[in-house]
């Protein structure tokens, strides 16, 4: 009988060129799961990334540190314990322009794929 249940021992880490820890639990990479990811990311001090207006909604959920969000415009911070919901085509820039680690629970509806992210 098929199991009901899968646990996620083995995670894909994901190859960066900008020292961030990606860990995709479910998704594209790891189970080739279109409809949702989640990953664990640690996104290490003076970090950013570029722009993006992704096909996807993305929730995050603070584990440690801060996580600076620029949201069409408009600059949020989130400490440990605060989530956030972004919009799929919403225009949005991550960074930790901070001093320390941001660790943190992302999850993507539909899943992240490259293609879907459209970065600047």
């Amino acid at each position: 009988m098929k199991k009901k249940y899968q646990i996620q021992s083995t995670p894909f880490v994901v190859p960066t060129t900008d020292s961030k820890i990606i860990e995709e639990h479910f998704g594209n990479a790891t189970d080739q799961n279109s409809q949702i990811s989640i990953a664990h990311m640690i996104a290490p001090p003076k970090w950013s990334e570029p722009f993006q207006t992704p096909e996807f909604d993305e929730y995050t959920y603070i584990i440690k540190g801060k996580k600076q969000f620029i949201i069409e415009g408009e600059t949020i911070v989130l400490k440990a314990g605060q989530s956030i919901k972004i919009e799929k085509n919403t225009r949005v820039q991550y960074s930790n322009p901070f001093d320390t680690a941001c660790e943190y629970i992302a999850v993507c509806l539909p899943a992240f794929s490259i293609d879907l992210v459209h970065r600047e």
